[in-house]
């Protein structure tokens, strides 16, 4: 067995372990970050060496236990999950630096140390699990993980807000859980098996009518997780309450734990049309009521929480146009939301602990208070809205060749939808950067009541406004995301053709079943 391969189940492992050790060092701090730190920065690595040795030689299979697929577990390793377990290792570990500084400075009132890094760790290894199962049961596994781990970072705190959006959070959760079991239990009637690779190898065998329902359950189950229109009602309510550094690992990864969980269902397990017309009006509503409702915001977490909803339409997009040009513009964009909007969200962080608040209506003076958190929040709105040359307009444009590209009717519409809502996008994040940062502290009672009756505040943030220091390894963290951000724009022709190589992988389920399940592909 070669080495990398072996590599392969560590990704899963470091972590679950490390919560362990980390839970044991409950009572040391400083051993917890230590333990934390080196699993997250050992899966990092991993994560990029798993990435060259796929893209340079083709996926690796790991059976775990020496089972034979697709009798037991397999692991699966592709270009699409190496990318995606590599930026979220890279994610994971500058949140991680973030919540660390937020804790000292604090003295852990906000993120207890001693249920933070454990729960962290467990969160890290059920994405990372997702990100490489080889069958859907063992996706259905890293996604309770998921769910486990995020409803205690949540709840951090134990605030009555934090109470009320973690039950939100739990019951949409459990529902979504119910579908995708459901969705399981049928395939597997159906077919005899829960490995993707035989189940796409088999599908096509079943009545049209069944294929129709399994294919619209798993969807169904993948768009609460993704947060898509009408799905994503729960998502606004329940990530602005959390603690800054978690709301920001779960905007940043966990609807792209459900993007991906998509993209794997319409490319491996039912990669027929059938369903891209559905995909894509979905993915018109979800973007124009996302940013419809980020226009109404008022607090800038709400704000970014609407954006957030409203950009996962752009990689539904990219998939519903069941082209390798379109998957790829949709696997890139994804990488770059991955880093932009869990910046942002670290940023707003720091405009918390200096303006005292997160609403635009009580906000002011920060670019003299902070320049430097003024150009860490200016460079990813920048980057998220989609400003040339950022890797945000490359994205996008990316998505509009391929809407461009199939040419119907309904495609073409999409392509319209998509620049306008990148234009809008720019407007509540310059309304932002204008009250917030420009404006001058002494004008902010003057608009208070005409900002507070025009716009939506957060209904479970505390009114008063009260400031709080920043340390180092916050503010170096969120340089650190930001200049990955940056490094994403420089990067942009060698991470696009990845992608591209990635999409390429997908078109036809031949490859797929040839590596996993052995034979000429």
């Amino acid at each position: 067995m070669n080495l990398p391969l072996l590599l392969v189940p560590l990704v899963v492992l470091l972590p679950l372990i490390g919560a362990a050790a980390a839970l044991l060092a409950g009572r040391r701090p400083h051993l917890q970050i230590a333990i934390t730190s080196t699993v997250l920065s050992v899966v990092l690595v991993i994560g990029v060496v798993l990435l060259l040795v796929v893209d340079a030689t083709g996926p690796l299979v790991m059976e775990v236990g020496g089972w034979q697929a697709p009798f037991g577990i397999v692991l699966v390793v592709d270009r699409l999950a190496a990318l995606m377990v590599s930026v979220s290792a890279a994610v994971l570990l500058a949140v991680l630096v973030f919540a660390v500084g937020q804790g000292l400075a604090d003295n852990d009132a906000d993120t207890p140390l001693s249920i933070y890094h454990p729960s962290y760790l467990v969160l890290s290894a059920g994405v990372m699990n997702a990100f490489v199962a080889g069958d859907l049961f063992n996706l259905y596994v890293g996604f309770e993980i998921l769910l486990v781990a995020s409803y205690v970072l949540l709840t951090l705190g134990g605030t009555e807000a934090r109470i009320r959006a973690g039950t939100t959070y739990i019951v949409v959760s459990l529902l979504s859980s119910l579908l995708f079991l459901a969705a399981i239990a049928m395939i597997y009637g159906a077919t005899g098996t829960v490995n993707m690779a035989q189940i796409s190898d088999r599908i096509a065998d079943l009545p049209a009518e069944l294929q129709t329902l399994l294919h619209v359950l798993l969807l169904l189950a993948f768009g609460i997780k993704a947060a898509v229109f009408p799905l994503s009602f729960w998502l606004p309510d329940s990530y602005p309450t959390a603690p800054a550094p978690v709301t920001a690992v779960f905007a940043g990864l966990l609807t792209k734990v459900g993007i991906y969980a998509i993209i794997r269902t319409e490319t491996i397990l039912f990669p027929t049309p059938e369903l891209n017309e559905p995909l894509l009006i979905v993915a018109l509503l979800t973007m124009v009521v996302g940013i419809l409702g980020a226009i109404a915001q008022a607090d800038i977490k709400r704000m970014l929480s609407f954006t957030l909803v409203s950009h996962i339409g752009y990689m539904v997009l990219g998939v519903g146009l069941g082209t390798a040009a379109g998957v790829a513009a949709a696997i890139f964009y994804t990488v770059h939301h991955i880093i932009v909007q869990t910046t942002l969200f670290l940023s707003t962080g720091l405009v918390e602990r200096v303006g005292g608040t997160t609403s635009v209506s009580r906000l002011g003076g920060l670019l003299s208070a902070s320049p430097l958190v003024g150009v860490l929040f200016l460079v990813p709105a920048l980057n998220l809205g989609g400003i040339p040359p950022f890797s945000g307009f490359v994205g996008k444009l990316g998505l509009l060749e391929g809407a461009a590209a199939v040419g119907t009717p309904l495609a073409l519409v999409l392509l319209g939808v998509a620049v306008a809502v990148s234009l809008l996008t720019l407007y509540p994040l310059a309304r932002t950067w204008n009250l917030a940062f420009w404006r001058p502290a002494k004008e902010v009672p003057e608009y208070r009541s005409a900002l507070t009756a025009e716009l939506q505040d957060n209904p479970y943030e505390i009114a008063t406004v009260q400031t709080r220091s920043l340390s180092k390894l916050m503010v170096g963290a969120t340089v650190g995301m930001v200049a990955v951000s940056l490094g994403l724009t420089v990067l942009a022709g060698p991470l696009y053709s990845l992608a591209q190589r990635a999409g390429a992988d997908l078109q036809g389920t031949e490859r797929y079943i040839a590596a996993v399940l052995g034979g000429a592909p």
